[in-house]
C-alpha cells in the first residue's frame, strides 16, 4: 500500500533539515519545537528508518535522512510550480476560450485583436470557428463555445449580449460599371442590377433579403457563394454586383478591378455584438478575452465604438 506523506510535515522537515536545529526551526516556522519532533517522529515511523541524528546542539541527518531531504525538496518546488500555474489559469494568464464569429468579425476586426492578445497572453491558446449567425448562438446556448461575435441584425439572444463594433455595408462592383458615380446608390436602384450573394444561412443575405421584401423589391441574384473572397471574385469576373461590409471590400480595391459605392440606406451602418452565456460565471481566462476586445462587462457596452 503507498504511503501518504503529509506536505506540512515534509516543510517542516525541511526547515530543521536546513538550519540543522529542531529549535531553530520551530522559530523561523512559528511551531513548537515538541510538535515539530512529533511529527518528524511520525515520518520515521512512516519510511521506517531514522531520518535524524539527534544531538544535544542540534541535528544531523542519516543517509536515510539526506535522501528524504532531496526528495522532500523536489515535491515542495514541484507543488509549488502547479499551485503557480493553477493560479495563472485562475488569473487568465493561462487556458483556452473558445470563439465562434461571423465572417463579418474575422474579416474586419478579429485578426488584429486576436494577435494582439497573444502578444500579451502568449500561454493562452485560441479555439476560433467561423459560423454563420445563428450558428454562433446556438453555439454559445450549447456550450460549444465561450464567446460568439455575431450580427445584430439578427434577433438579440435571451442571453448575455455586448456591443463588439459597428460596420458600414457599401456596394461593390467592377471598375467597369457606371453606377453609382454621382454619390450613393439608393437599395431599389441596386436591386435593378444583376447581384452576387451569400448562400442560405448568411444572415446579411437573409437580412438583404427581408430589406428588399419590405420594399416589394425583387432581387435578380445571379450566383450565390459561401465567403466574402468569393463575393468579390465573382463581382470582379463580371457577374453582378453586392452589399458586403466596408472592411471586407476597401483592403481590397487597390490591387483590384472592384470599386465601392456608398449605400443610401439607414440600416447600412450596423452592428456585431458578443454573446456569452452567463457573464457572471465566466472562467477568468474568457474575461481576460472580453476585457481584451474592449468589452465593458459592468455597463453592458463596447468601450470602443468603431
Amino acid at each position: 500500500m503507498r504511503k501518504r506523506f503529509d506536505l506540512v510535515t515534509l516543510e517542516l522537515f525541511i526547515a530543521v533539515a536546513t538550519s540543522r536545529s529542531i529549535a531553530q526551526a520551530s522559530t523561523s516556522e512559528n511551531i513548537a519545537a515538541s510538535a515539530i519532533s512529533k511529527r518528524i517522529s511520525d515520518l520515521e515511523t512512516l519510511v521506517g528508518t531514522p531520518l535524524l541524528y539527534r544531538q544535544q546542539k542540534g541535528v544531523e541527518l542519516t543517509p536515510a535522512g539526506e535522501e528524504m531531504l532531496r526528495h522532500a525538496r523536489d515535491v515542495v518546488q514541484l507543488l509549488e510550480r502547479m499551485d503557480d500555474h493553477m493560479g495563472d489559469f485562475a488569473s487568465g494568464l493561462r487556458g483556452t476560450v473558445r470563439i465562434a464569429a461571423n465572417t463579418s468579425a474575422i474579416t474586419q476586426f478579429l485578426p488584429e485583436d486576436l494577435a494582439s492578445f497573444v502578444k500579451q497572453h502568449p500561454d493562452m491558446r485560441i479555439d476560433l470557428t467561423e459560423q454563420v449567425s445563428e450558428e454562433i448562438v446556438a453555439s454559445i446556448r450549447d456550450g460549444i463555445a465561450d464567446i460568439g461575435i455575431y450580427s445584430g441584425l439578427i434577433a438579440e439572444p435571451e442571453m448575455d449580449v455586448f456591443l463588439y463594433r459597428r460596420d458600414t455595408l457599401v456596394v461593390l462592383a467592377p471598375r467597369s460599371y457606371a453606377l453609382g458615380i454621382d454619390g450613393p446608390i439608393s437599395f431599389a436602384e441596386f436591386a435593378q442590377h444583376d447581384l452576387v450573394g451569400l448562400q442560405r444561412g448568411s444572415s446579411l443575405q437573409a437580412f438583404i433579403k427581408n430589406r428588399a421584401a419590405e420594399q416589394g423589391l425583387s432581387l435578380k441574384t445571379r450566383v450565390e457563394v459561401l465567403s466574402f473572397d468569393g463575393v468579390r471574385r465573382m463581382v470582379e469576373a463580371g457577374l453582378g454586383i453586392a452589399i458586403l461590409p466596408l472592411g471586407a471590400v476597401e483592403p481590397y480595391l487597390s490591387s483590384s478591378n472592384l470599386r465601392m459605392i456608398p449605400l443610401s440606406a439607414d440600416w447600412a451602418e450596423r452592428s456585431l455584438k458578443v454573446v456569452v452565456r452567463q457573464v457572471d460565471a465566466l472562467a477568468r481566462p474568457i474575461r481576460t478575452m472580453l476585457e481584451h476586445l474592449a468589452i465593458d462587462i459592468e455597463n453592458g457596452d463596447s468601450i470602443t465604438d468603431s
